[in-house]
């Protein structure tokens, strides 16, 4: 198995609207991700919340059966749709995949 986690900074504002607007904005596109190749196991997308302690606004969680279906995630058309926007609300990003 291998997960997938991302997390982002997201900038004040951009794209006509501000952070908390492209959080939800990101937050629903990422979810909409959830189903679209089979080999996902689990996809959770989390905002950063008051009171709770968090460096960055978006983290997105995921585990993948296996490396081809974590490619075939990363390649697939509804996927590659929602870089755009990502690049261009975000301010910081870190990634980090490992095997398990």
């Amino acid at each position: 198995m291998i997960k997938h986690i991302v997390m982002w900074k997201l900038k004040e504002q951009a794209e006509g609207a501000d952070k908390a607007s492209n959080a939800q904005k990101m937050k629903s596109l990422l979810d909409a991700c959830a189903g679209i190749v089979p080999g996902i196991l689990k996809l959770e997308v989390a905002l950063a919340q008051p009171g709770l302690e968090a460096t960055y606004d978006v983290v997105l969680y995921s585990e993948f059966a296996d490396q081809a279906a974590l490619d075939a995630y990363q390649d697939h058309p509804q996927h590659v749709a929602v870089k755009p926007f990502i690049g261009a609300v975000r301010e910081a990003r870190q990634c980090m995949d490992y095997e398990v």
